[in-house]
């Protein structure tokens, strides 16, 4: 096994109280995508340094636990994280799929070491990340992961800070805010909640992150 993947607690501790936390809200999600199937979903906070990009990774992980075929985007282009988390190169990835023909038509994936689950990282950081999850470009990679997965999944930067997140969250079939407990500003929450809101984005819930809960849940997520 991959050694940073020790570092996932879904895949260190697949019996804690927190892997339960995140099949718990695997479900949640299920339940939420009975009206609309929630093949696409967008993850964000509020802020930086929220816990969004950990989140994102425990619940692809427990996803493709599953039994789905799962393709983990990192859409923060940014700050970076899932390649980093996963132990992978960021050589190649989404802004590739943005730039050449014969990558849209192939995507370079790469497996996490987790059955069922992918990762298209990054790849080069561009000057206009806006720009670029505004495109009809972003449309067509979206449409090509979708063929290749049950489920699509996105990390993005925080919606407060750039627009990125709320421009992709258009494109998807909803939206999941990630806000980490006592470090969230209360007003930075409510800010986010409203651009989502404006744009019309489907927001299907909220994850709150560093929450203590006593030596029984190791005080974790």
């Amino acid at each position: 096994m991959n050694e940073k993947l020790k570092e996932i607690i879904t895949i260190s501790e697949p019996r804690s109280p927190i892997s339960e936390a995140y099949r718990t809200l695997r479900t949640n999600l299920d339940f939420a995508g009975l009206a609309k199937t929630l093949k696409t979903l967008v993850v964000t906070s509020a802020g930086v340094n929220e816990g969004k990009s950990t989140t994102l990774a425990n619940l692809a992980v427990v996803t493709a636990q599953a039994g789905r075929k799962v393709i983990l985007v990192d859409a923060d282009l940014r700050r970076p994280r899932l390649h980093q988390i996963f132990g992978l190169s960021n050589e190649r990835g989404l802004t590739t799929i943005m730039m050449d023909d014969s990558a849209l038509a192939a995507p370079p994936l790469q497996e996490t070491g987790v059955e069922g689950l992918w990762l298209l990282p990054s790849g080069p950081l561009p000057p206009n990340p806006a720009e670029l999850m505004a495109s009809r470009r972003m449309e067509e990679a979206i449409a090509a992961l979708v063929e290749r997965a049950d489920q699509v999944f996105f990390d993005t930067p925080p919606v407060v800070a750039v627009t990125d997140a709320a421009v992709l969250a258009t494109k998807v079939d909803g939206v999941l805010l990630v806000i980490s407990a006592g470090k969230t500003r209360r007003e930075y929450a409510r800010t986010a909640v409203q651009r989502l809101q404006q744009i019309n984005a489907r927001l299907v819930g909220a994850v709150l992150t560093n929450v203590q809960m006593g030596a029984g849940f190791r005080g974790y997520y």
